[in-house]
């Protein structure tokens, strides 16, 4: 069974998140008002899933994700952001922090049960579009420079596995890779495998950003820099 941590300020949300869970046969071990009881928490009951407010007291929710997914208690926790439309700057921020991803507050019962059983797979809630449209969003209203800790990163990789990276940010598949490249789908596969590994990133979503915010993909027309 899938246990879940819900962290959220307003104790209605909680108590709905908890209930929708529950009827679906997901179970609730804790809750959490705060990004520091958050953090309390997954080290207390190592769940599965967190479902994450990004504006809570004491710590927010973009650095308790980053200190659940930085630590060794919260390795195999996937985090899952709740958000509204106006947060694309703060759900970008949680995403590089290593959230797998994000849903509206006002999502239908079912997609909410439908999202924590993706997370929980291991798999990125996002597809690499949607992470790219949302980053654009941000870059364009805030006209923010490339991050530092990208540029890091894109620095370890070697000129093949930018290549992939690009593709990747572009929101080709294996296959697709495997095509353009004229490489095989287990290659391409092993690529996309290394890039995260060297870049730290949990999954597609996370390299979609270090793309963009290490300078190798543009907003706009999606170019390399």
């Amino acid at each position: 069974m899938i246990s879940v941590v819900v962290a959220d300020d307003q104790p209605l949300i909680r108590q709905a998140v908890r209930d929708i869970l529950g009827d679906s046969g997901i179970r609730v071990v804790g809750e959490a008002a705060t990004g520091r009881e958050a953090v309390r928490a997954v080290e207390r009951d190592a769940p599965d899933v967190v479902l994450m407010d990004i504006r809570m007291p004491d710590l927010d929710g973009i650095a308790a994700t980053a200190e659940i997914c930085a630590s060794h208690d919260g390795a195999h926790t996937r985090v899952l952001i709740l958000t509204t439309f106006e947060e694309d700057e703060y759900v970008v921020a949680a995403l590089r922090a290593g959230a797998s991803g994000f849903i509206g507050k006002g999502a239908e019962p079912e997609d909410i049960v439908r999202a924590v059983r993706t997370i929980h797979r291991g798999e990125a809630l996002l597809s690499s579009t949607a992470t790219r449209a949302l980053i654009e969003r941000s870059l364009h209203r805030s006209d923010v420079p490339p991050a530092t800790w990208g540029q890091e990163r894109l620095a370890a990789l070697t000129v093949r596995e930018r290549e992939v990276l690009l593709l990747v940010a572009g929101g080709r598949t294996i296959q697709e890779i495997a095509d353009v490249l004229t490489i095989s789908p287990h290659t391409a596969k092993t690529h996309v495998n290394r890039i995260m590994t060297k870049s730290d990133a949990r999954d597609r979503a996370q390299l979609v950003i270090l793309a963009y915010e290490s300078g190798l993909l543009t907003p706009g027309d999606g170019s390399a820099a």
